[in-house]
């Protein structure tokens, strides 16, 4: 809703703008109530009907269906405090696991009540403690090292390496969903938008990096799957090589990526998309020497590659947001 006030002024010199009579009394407010006024960053003026107590929960409540686990995680994206799951008869035990598996794989909710036909969630994290580029950070750590091991993984025909790598999916998961929903509450929040020092516009940004960041674990992932698929088959010595020079060139583009967004610095960002030649011509080098390869691993081979050559093109994406 936008309204236009006109500025006035007293005679001994103080400014002022009348608030809204329906705004005063929404908010229930009267002659002598204080409110309080903050000054955001980019010269706004933030008035405040309720800041001395605390900001009402988000509760809603879901019935049991086939879709419930995605209904939790959604609404825990949307910010909601408390999670009710109620069934018209007794929630079985089919559905009390689908509830903990999900609950277990969303920072900071707990199941905090539980009867015959309730489960209660809640989410004890404050949002005002998490930084959005603490946790894009630790993703981007979980992620490197994911690429870094699932790589190593495929050119030695470790499996359990290859293993360990898609269990670690599980955590950067679940800092995307924490990072999704921190940045949803910054933008229906101007308060903790300047608590954080983080803008609404940031916060978008923020969130493509997050989504880009779990689409190179999703990458790893998959090249984790291909390794397992392959049952131990090692490339040869040469394309052993070209697949390290691979790596290294897309791991280096990678910490530049994060860096060159969280620090908008144009220099590394540049220096991310100055490496797209170097990886093509790998590429194309990786693409003739697996023609060498025996014909039945050839296509997973070829799969397996072209998920670590998106890691790269995920990391050009993140650049690409520095403007």
């Amino acid at each position: 809703m936008s309204d236009l006030r006109k500025v006035q002024q007293t005679p001994t010199g103080t400014f002022f703008v009348c608030v809204p009579r329906s705004w005063a009394q929404q908010n229930r407010l009267k002659k002598g109530t204080m409110v309080n006024l903050d000054v955001t960053s980019d010269g706004k003026l933030f008035v405040d009907a309720n800041y001395g107590s605390e900001p009402p929960q988000k509760i809603v409540t879901l019935t049991v269906g086939p879709f419930l686990s995605r209904e939790i995680i959604g609404r825990y994206l949307l910010g909601f405090d408390v999670i009710c799951i109620e069934a018209k008869d007794h929630i079985d035990l089919e559905v009390r696991a689908i509830v903990k598996s999900t609950a277990s794989s969303l920072v900071g909710l707990e199941i905090v009540e539980e009867n015959y036909s309730q489960v209660v969630l809640q989410c004890l994290l404050d949002p005002s403690g998490s930084q959005p580029e603490k946790i894009l950070r630790r993703n981007y750590a979980i992620v490197s090292g994911m690429a870094r091991d699932v790589t190593n993984s495929f050119i030695n025909g470790d499996l359990q390496l290859a293993k360990t790598v898609i269990a670690r999916d599980v955590e950067s998961n679940r800092l995307y969903f924490l990072l999704v929903r921190i940045l949803r509450t910054i933008i229906q929040t101007p308060r903790l938008s300047e608590k954080l020092g983080i803008t609404p516009i940031e916060c978008l940004d923020y969130r493509l990096a997050a989504s880009l960041l779990e689409s190179m674990g999703d990458a790893c992932v998959q090249v984790a799957t291909k390794t397992l698929n392959l049952h131990g088959f090692k490339p040869s010595s040469d394309l052993s090589k070209l697949l390290f020079d691979l790596q290294a060139v897309c791991l280096e583009a990678n910490q530049q990526a994060i860096n060159s967004f969280i620090n908008k610095d144009m220099t590394l960002a540049e220096n991310v998309r100055k490496a797209k030649t170097k990886i093509q011509d790998i590429y194309t080098d990786i693409e003739k020497l697996t023609k060498n390869q025996p014909v039945d691993v050839i296509p997973q081979f070829l799969v397996a590659i072209s998920f670590i050559r998106q890691i790269y093109e995920h990391s050009l994406d993140m650049a690409d947001l520095v403007a």
